[in-house]
């Protein structure tokens, strides 16, 4: 086979689109020192979670347009603070103008709005209702099962740095180890339970929790979580 024929056709790289793992960073002021303190704060509680994470910028809770030296400040902050800022998120009219100025691009966000319009009670839920998706198998450190429009529900061991995600709620009949998170469209309805708690993260609608912040009682107990309002949740399960 000519070697120099075989080189040519090797190709130097792939482009791939999937779902990416991505925090996202809801800042209510443009103060750095201020931001600095809270997310060194938040990262101490769970620094094996968050340093080096992968982060999104919302500036959507701000009351006024932030300038570029403001915004570079802010993202100054975050990155002093451990964490890794890698776009925007997707809001006001200004973010588009003012991520081109960060070289920074703009990413949809994942996560509903928190108050809605009082229609949305007799709309769709934003998953479909079909039968649940059933994993039989033990999830690995490193895998991720996603359980698109339906419930997941996981009959095996949820290891740790893996990862269980749902639109619907996430079932976890055995020891979770890994992360869970429910509602990934934004249904604030929905919930995760497990038959062992040891979770790295539960996340529901985009509303998280590290293991460390969860009281300790609850390791090892079978527990659910919920949220009302803003506020995740924990309580044993027949407790």
């Amino acid at each position: 086979m000519n070697t120099s024929a075989a080189k040519k056709d090797e190709r130097a790289l792939e482009i791939r689109f999937g779902p990416v793992d991505l925090a996202q960073v809801r800042v209510h002021t443009v103060d750095p020192g201020a931001i600095l303190d809270d997310l060194t704060g938040r990262i101490a509680s769970a620094p094996r979670f968050f340093q080096r994470a992968a982060v999104c910028l919302d500036l959507s809770c701000l009351g006024t347009e932030p300038t570029p030296a403001e915004a570079r400040a802010v993202l100054d902050a975050i990155r002093r603070a451990g964490m890794l800022p890698v776009g925007v998120v997707q809001g006001p009219a200004f973010i588009e103008a003012l991520s081109r100025a960060l070289e920074l691009p703009v990413l949809a966000p994942l996560r509903a709005p928190t108050k809605s319009p009082p229609v949305v009670q007799a709309a769709e839920p934003p998953y479909s209702g079909e039968p649940s998706l059933l994993h039989e198998q033990p999830v690995r450190s490193g895998q991720r099962i996603y359980a698109r429009q339906r419930d997941l529900i996981v009959t095996a061991t949820v290891g740790s740095s893996a990862e269980v995600m749902a639109d619907g709620n996430v079932h976890v009949y055995g020891a979770l180890r890994g992360r869970a998170m429910a509602g990934a469209q934004g249904d604030p309805a929905t919930r995760v339970f497990c038959q062992e708690f040891h979770a790295e993260l539960v996340s529901i609608a985009g509303v998280f929790k590290v293991f460390e912040t969860v009281p300790t009682e609850l390791a090892g107990q079978p527990v659910q979580a919920w949220l009302a309002g803003d506020d995740l949740r924990f309580a044993r399960i027949g407790g």
